[in-house]
Formats: structure tokens, C-alpha cells, sequence
């Protein structure tokens, strides 16, 4: 969702001192194709996937965030989705390496900033109890402070 309001914001603005065309780059016929990887006939996302606002606040809180399963669950999502959606995450990670580097679009991108491993198989496991954490082992959080200074 955020590629296509970003191609949409591109069709409507030029920024200033900037190359390329003014109007329309990218045709409307693409920003409004139902998404798909195209390895079927007639496929689309939709038919494995859940809705695109679903899972862009499940991507969102796994990759931007790196919150926990639990906590994804806990707003609101299916445990069942979450656990899907973050296996596809992590069995396409081989596919990002061989690619070459995308364009960021937000606070992390997929690729020195957010690297796991693609052979130990590491998965969360939605099913386990949650790990109790102490006030003492839990890592302290600090913020800079507009005189210089942290806030713990």
C-alpha cells in the first residue's frame, strides 16, 4: 500500500529541480491491478494473503518495530496470520540477498539495516509461553533530551 500512494503522489507532484517527466509516470492501469507475483493464470495476492491493511501492520510491527509475536497477536491479529506471514517473511530473506537494493521508503529497509539469518531456521514461537522479563534484565530505554542530555 505505501508503493502505490507513493506512485500515486508521484503522478500528482513534480518536485522542484527534479528530472523525469511532469504528470502522469505511472500508468493507472498498474495502481489499480489487483497485486500479484503473476506465477499463475489469474492469480492474485489476495488469494494468499490477507488484506493488504492486515498485513501491512503485520510487516510493520515485524520488520520496522521487530516487536514480538505476542505483541503482534495482541493487537488484534490472528495468531494463525501472524505466524504465517512471518514465515514468508523469513523464507524469502535468500531471495532479498541475490537481489540488488531497492529504494528505501521508510525507517528500515531490507537491506544493512535489517539482516537475519537464512540457514539456523530461528523462528519466534507464537506457542511458548511468553518470556517473563524482569525490571532488572530489561534492556533500558533512553532518549535524547534537547539539552544534549538522555532521559532514562
Amino acid at each position: 500500500t505505501e508503493v502505490y500512494r507513493i506512485g500515486r503522489w508521484r503522478n500528482a507532484n513534480r518536485p522542484e529541480g527534479a528530472r523525469g517527466p511532469a504528470g502522469i509516470v505511472i500508468p493507472e492501469n498498474i495502481l489499480t491491478k489487483a497485486p500479484t507475483a503473476e506465477l499463475r493464470e489469474n492469480q492474485t495476492d489476495q488469494d494468499s494473503l490477507p488484506e493488504y491493511d492486515v498485513l501491512d501492520d503485520i510487516l510493520s510491527c515485524l520488520v520496522e518495530h521487530e516487536m514480538p509475536l505476542h505483541d503482534i497477536v495482541e493487537r488484534g491479529h490472528e495468531p494463525a496470520t501472524v505466524k504465517k506471514i512471518e514465515r514468508l517473511l523469513y523464507i524469502a530473506e535468500y531471495k532479498r540477498r541475490q537481489s540488488a537494493p531497492g529504494v528505501k521508503i521508510s525507517s528500515r529497509n531490507f537491506g544493512r539495516d535489517r539482516r537475519y539469518p537464512i540457514t539456523n531456521k530461528y523462528r519466534e514461537d507464537l506457542d511458548a509461553p511468553r518470556p517473563e522479563v524482569s525490571a532488572s534484565s530489561a534492556p533500558q530505554q533512553t532518549a535524547p533530551r534537547a539539552d544534549g542530555g538522555e532521559i532514562s
